[in-house]
C-alpha cells in the first residue's frame, strides 16, 4: 500500500469522478484506475463499487477514508514544521497572559523553555481577554493563558488547566477583611477595582457585572501594582484569581475567598492556540507551563 495510492482514492472521494481525479493529480484515468485495483487488491477488500460510469464508496471505503484523510492532514504538517524546525530563520514564539495573572510559573517556564531551546526567541505581552484574543486572531501572539469566556472552539486548542479560585483583595482598615469569606453582595456598596487599559474598561466591566455579578461603581487601574495601592488607600476591593501562585502583598492588604450563594466562585484558565498553527515549540512550551501550573 503506497502514500500515492491513497492520495489518489481519497481525490477519487473529494472530486467523485476518476477523470476529476487524474486532472487534478496530472495523471492519466488508466493510472488512477490502476492504483486503485492494487490499493484493493493489498487490501482484499473493495473501497468502490463501480456502475458503469458512476461509482458507490462501500462502508470499508468510508472508514478508509475518513482515517487516511486525517492522516494525510497529520503528514502534512508533520512535513511543514519539520521544514520550519530545520530552517535557518529565526524561530520566535509569541506568548500572551491574562493581566490578572502574577505567579512565577510563567517565567520558571520561559527560563526551562529557554535553556532547552534557546535558538527560540521568546516575547511574552499581558492584556485583558478581549486583547489576548485579538491577539490570537490576528497573529500577533502563538499562544495565550487566558480565562474562559467563550465556547470552547474547534479551530483552537484549548487545554485545560484549572479551575481558579476567586479572592478578594481588601484594606485591612476595612470593616469587611477580618471576614473568613464574603458574598458577592456583602461587596454591594464599595468601588470594584479592575486592571484594565482604556480601550478594553467597558468590555471587562461588563464581564464582572454580567458574569461574576458586581453592580459595583468601578475604578481602573492600568497594572496591578496601581490597583493595589488603590486597594491599601481603601478606595475599594480588587478581585483576583488564583491561576497559580499568587504573590505575597502587603500586610496592609488582606485576601478573603469569594463565594456566590455559599459556593466558591471559581474561574476557569486555558492554554489557547489556532489549531492551524499548531507546532513542536507551542506544544513544548504549553506542556511545560501546563505542569508548573498544575
Amino acid at each position: 500500500m503506497l502514500l500515492r495510492q491513497i492520495q489518489f482514492f481519497i481525490s477519487i472521494v473529494d472530486e467523485r469522478s476518476f477523470t476529476e481525479a487524474a486532472a487534478k493529480n496530472f495523471v492519466s484515468q488508466s493510472a488512477i484506475s490502476q492504483a486503485m485495483n492494487a490499493l484493493e487488491s493489498d487490501l482484499g477488500v473493495k473501497l468502490i463499487e463501480r456502475k458503469n460510469r458512476s461509482f458507490q464508496i462501500t462502508t470499508a471505503g468510508e472508514y478508509f477514508y475518513r482515517k487516511c484523510k486525517s492522516l494525510l492532514s497529520d503528514l502534512d504538517a508533520v512535513r511543514n514544521e519539520t521544514i520550519r524546525l530545520g530552517s535557518d530563520e529565526e524561530t520566535a514564539l509569541h506568548v500572551g497572559y491574562i493581566n490578572l495573572y502574577a505567579g512565577p510559573e510563567l517565567s520558571e517556564a520561559i527560563a526551562e523553555f529557554s535553556g532547552l531551546y534557546p535558538e527560540v526567541k521568546i516575547s511574552v505581552q499581558s492584556g485583558t481577554h478581549e486583547e489576548l484574543y485579538q491577539g490570537l486572531v490576528t497573529g500577533k501572539l502563538d499562544l495565550a493563558l487566558n480565562d474562559q469566556r467563550r465556547a470552547f472552539s474547534a479551530d483552537y486548542v484549548n487545554l485545560e488547566l484549572k479551575n481558579a479560585e476567586c479572592l478578594i483583595e481588601l484594606s485591612e482598615r476595612s470593616a469587611l477583611s477580618s471576614k473568613e469569606k464574603l458574598e458577592v453582595s456583602d461587596l454591594a456598596k464599595l468601588s470594584c477595582i479592575i486592571v484594565s487599559s482604556r480601550e478594553q474598561r467597558d468590555t471587562e466591566a461588563e464581564y464582572y457585572r454580567s458574569i461574576l455579578g458586581f453592580t459595583n461603581d468601578f475604578l481602573y487601574a492600568e497594572t496591578q501594582e496601581e490597583a493595589r495601592l488603590m486597594v491599601i488607600g481603601n478606595r475599594g476591593f480588587l478581585p483576583v484569581e488564583a491561576v497559580g501562585k499568587l504573590p505575597e502583598v502587603s500586610g496592609a492588604i488582606k485576601r478573603v475567598p469569594l463565594y456566590r450563594k455559599n459556593r466558591r466562585v471559581t474561574r476557569k484558565y486555558c492554554l489557547f492556540w489556532p489549531e492551524e498553527r499548531t507546532g513542536y515549540y507551542i506544544e513544548e512550551f504549553a506542556e511545560i507551563l501546563r505542569k508548573r501550573l498544575s
